[in-house]
């Protein structure tokens, strides 16, 4: 499978007012979607769930999310790397609205559901905060909507950041397979990056715009995929099958994936790490998690 169709680059799936749209139809799978809503001061976006149920993160500013006769105010977050947001869960067959005073940005992950669970609200106080790996392959992991952590029918997705110059997403990694110790998921991710914490401001010049990360995709001879994408704030990779990673921080630029995950088994997620590479988790214990983790601080 190439990548060029699985590389999608900013811009290039808005649609109908949403900055991004994926649907199932669209990734040419059966259960993961994600769309980017971006309101201005005052703004507001009514819509139906259907067959989906949703998550409200706000990556920046934050919003109100109504839903049958109640509705939750979220703080949200100056940005992705200020630490983990409060959010909030809508159930398929809903119509929810979303809207901000303020303006912000909103990914909304979802998956197809079979069962309506209820609206509610996550509290950022709440969302598990784990630090994997160890020196170069350190990252920090917000798992807001995770098996264990949060109820949903098949819906998981989390938040991964890495420090300029680190690999995240390594040892590669599959989930295409419903066997013992692996779960068949279709995944997305979403990337945004920034300048590190020694690099100018996020006003000084662009320096958001012009961060770049890496990401690697790649199968087997009975299931050929290959990607080597070059991405940038706002752009997805569709990952259906095949090891996947590393996802590599260019020097000088934090980044930030949004992995959306579901499929038609078990809600888990379990991998299988490339035995080829395995072994490098081994050394891990000897290096020590990177001194400029976590990235915010909870509220």
């Amino acid at each position: 499978m190439s990548g060029s169709s699985l590389y999608r680059p900013a811009g290039s799936t808005a649609a109908d007012g949403w900055t991004l749209s994926i649907t199932p139809q669209d990734a040419g799978w059966d259960y993961s979607g994600l769309r980017v809503l971006d309101l201005a001061a005052g703004g507001s976006r009514t819509f139906q769930t259907g067959e989906d149920e949703l998550v409200v993160l706000p990556l920046w500013g934050s919003v109100r999310v109504s839903c049958e006769h109640q509705a939750f105010d979220l703080r949200g977050r100056s940005g992705v790397f200020e630490g983990p947001t409060d959010f909030a869960y809508v159930g398929r067959d809903s119509q929810v609205t979303v809207s901000s005073p303020t303006g912000g940005r909103s990914a909304i992950p979802s998956a197809r559901a079979s069962r309506r669970l209820p609206f509610r609200y996550g509290p950022s106080e709440a969302v598990p905060v784990e630090l994997r790996g160890s020196g170069s392959c350190s990252r920090q992991v917000n798992g807001f909507c995770m098996p264990g952590g949060f109820e949903a029918d098949r819906l998981m997705a989390c938040e991964v950041l890495v420090p300029s110059g680190n690999w995240s997403s390594y040892p590669p990694h599959k989930h295409d397979e419903e066997r013992s110790g692996e779960t068949e998921l279709e995944e997305i991710y979403y990337y945004e990056l920034a300048a590190g914490r020694a690099g100018p401001s996020s006003g000084s010049g662009g320096a958001a715009e012009s961060g770049i990360a890496y990401q690697r995709v790649y199968g087997t001879v009975e299931r050929p995929i290959d990607v080597l994408a070059e991405v940038r704030s706002g752009d997805v990779v569709l990952i259906p099958h095949g090891w996947h990673g590393p996802a590599m921080a260019a020097p000088g630029y934090d980044l930030y994936f949004l992995n959306v995950m579901a499929g038609p088994g078990r809600r888990s997620w379990l991998v299988s790490d490339d035995p080829a590479h395995a072994w490098v988790k081994e050394t891990w214990s000897a290096d020590g998690v990177d001194p400029r983790l976590p990235f915010g601080e909870r509220r």
